[in-house]
């Protein structure tokens, strides 16, 4: 192993990420935005790599004044109606997070479902489906291919759309970059 080596793997991991994101439909991110800033708050529920990504895109979202919440966190408040869960998985079939937006759904919450799998039993919960095509579990032929291990791209793609997203809300806000580090945590 050596540097040739490590700039073969960061070329297909860059290339992969990039190609993951540039297929995310435009007009399904618009819609995503308005219906996160339009939420009174905003719960996260992933597992495993997933649930990682999504907890980086809740505490980027916090700096930004949207109240998000993580399912599970002790301090976890009720969800109500003016509230959108926000479910990552790449399948769509995760049992964990499924159930949790089954609920959230009856509940009278709005679901956001970011996965790869159009046609996963969460459809029917979702208000919105955000599809990043890489391949998942369900290996549909339409999937973007990675060489990477397992879900990898999807874990990093979804890491990746948090932080455009966030800065589009930066500029769409007009808020001072600078200004946000007084909503970064201080008791490090």
């Amino acid at each position: 192993m050596g540097n040739w080596e490590y700039e073969q793997m960061r070329t297909i991991v860059i290339d992969e990420c990039k190609k993951a994101l540039e297929a995310v439909e435009a007009d399904k991110v618009q819609t995503y935005l308005k219906m996160i800033t339009d939420a009174e708050k905003v719960f996260f529920i992933g597992v495993g790599r997933v649930l990682l990504s999504l907890e980086a895109i809740a505490k980027r979202y916090a700096h930004l004044g949207i109240r998000t919440v993580v399912v599970g966190q002790i301090t976890e408040p009720a969800i109500t109606q003016k509230d959108i869960l926000v479910v990552g998985s790449g399948s769509g079939e995760t049992l964990y997070p499924a159930g949790i937006a089954r609920k959230a759904k009856s509940i009278g919450a709005k679901i956001i479902h970011i996965g790869s799998n159009p046609n996963s039993s969460l459809r029917e919960a979702a208000d919105l489906f955000v599809r990043i095509p890489v391949e998942s579990r369900a290996k549909r032929e339409d999937e973007i291919h990675s060489l990477q291990p397992m879900t990898s791209l999807f874990e990093q793609a979804l890491l990746l759309f948090g932080d455009t997203t966030a800065m589009m809300m930066i500029k769409d806000r007009k808020i001072d970059i600078d200004s946000l580090w007084e909503y970064h945590a201080n008791l490090e």
